[in-house]
């Protein structure tokens, strides 16, 4: 709550206008996603919006564990009376529409938690999107996604990986891994306390050690109150390289276990603040066999350089998200974006009948 209230703040001030209403990112071990199909008939043997909302609705309804709930529902492609591919169904005519959507799913109990952070900050949430999608919405461009991208996104405990071909996600999916064991692996190595371990990784880490000038030094603080001594940046490096490289090699097995190692002809995007350090791309090509490039937020005029990184590519693409036009209500605060949906898709149901 004390970090929601000062970043909105903060906002405030720079944007000169009071925020009352915000979309929130969710991510974590919890997010799950899997693909599904659905099938209606057509009434009036030309496909509607209130079709294209049915079959949506009949793709949506999966068996789910009690503790999880739908996050997104995102359309891979169409089909009327058989005919594939189809992005845009709507006056069409056919009998027979069916969907074939990607289901991310999420824990209801950290979803809540992250509307009662924003409700009890004063903030009413409009909608809670996926951190990776998120992200996706900054840094991707339209063909990437048509050719084939994953989106490799590195957090703190966690690394989302969000992969596209044709135009629409494919597989996703949560490693609970991320760049705060890259640093538990540098307090343990180097001995020294976790918090000047991150700044060592920060400042001085690079994820190749032969990107490393040998004479390069460091120092590292100690514990105890001992002084800080003096080591060769290089070890720093050769702590850091098997870490990624386990990180990225278990992105690959997703890949593959899904079967898109061979649809990625953009290659892999990777965001995220731990991204950053010097011979993260080198890595990365070594591990992937594609290219690789580090996903900075695209046309972002008038935003202050230190943000137009990879670090902030979820909250630059959250903007983008919410600026898009929807033809929906906002999520009622009472009732939270997840039940705010299924309500209103019932009185769209109920009005459809009357």
């Amino acid at each position: 709550m004390q970090a929601i209230a000062s970043a909105v703040k903060e906002a405030e001030v720079s944007a000169s206008c009071e925020v009352h209403s915000v979309f929130a990112s969710v991510g974590g071990g919890h997010v799950k996603g899997f693909n599904s199909h659905g099938v209606v008939a057509v009434k009036t043997r030309e496909v509607g919006p209130a079709d294209v909302d049915r079959v949506l609705d009949a793709a949506r309804a999966v068996a789910l564990p009690l503790d999880q709930d739908v996050l997104h529902a995102l359309p891979q492609e169409f089909l009327v009376d058989g005919q594939d591919g189809v992005k845009e169904p709507i006056g069409m005519s056919g009998v027979r529409l069916e969907a074939r959507v990607h289901i991310i799913s999420t824990a209801i109990a950290s979803a809540q938690n992250v509307i009662k952070c924003c409700q009890r900050s004063g903030l009413h949430v409009a909608d809670l999107v996926f951190s990776p999608y998120a992200a996706s919405e900054a840094v991707l461009t339209p063909e990437e996604r048509e050719l084939g991208v994953a989106l490799v996104d590195v957090g703190a405990g966690t690394t989302g990986i969000l992969a596209f071909a044709n135009g629409a996600v494919k597989h996703t999916a949560v490693l609970s891994i991320g760049g705060h064991h890259v640093s538990s692996d540098i307090a343990a190595g180097l001995r020294t306390p976790f918090r000047d371990a991150e700044v060592l990784k920060r400042r001085f880490g690079a994820a190749m050690a032969s990107v490393v000038p040998e004479d390069d030094k460091v120092e590292v603080p100690t514990v105890g109150g001992r002084e800080p001594r003096e080591l060769s940046r290089r070890i720093l490096a050769e702590i850091i390289e098997p870490r990624f490289e386990e990180i990225f090699a278990l992105v690959q097995r997703q890949i593959i276990r899904c079967g898109l190692d061979e649809m990625l002809a953009s290659g892999i995007v990777l965001t995220g603040g731990s991204v950053l350090m010097e011979g993260v791309v080198g890595l990365a090509e070594r591990v992937f066999r594609v290219p690789v490039r580090v996903g900075t937020p695209l046309a972002c005029e008038g935003l202050d350089e230190a943000l137009a990184g990879p670090a902030f590519a979820a909250a630059i693409g959250l903007t983008r998200y919410g600026a898009e036009p929807r033809d929906r209500l906002p999520a009622l605060v009472e009732e939270g974006p997840l039940f705010g949906r299924v309500r209103r898709r019932m009185v769209g149901w109920l009005k459809e009948l009357v």
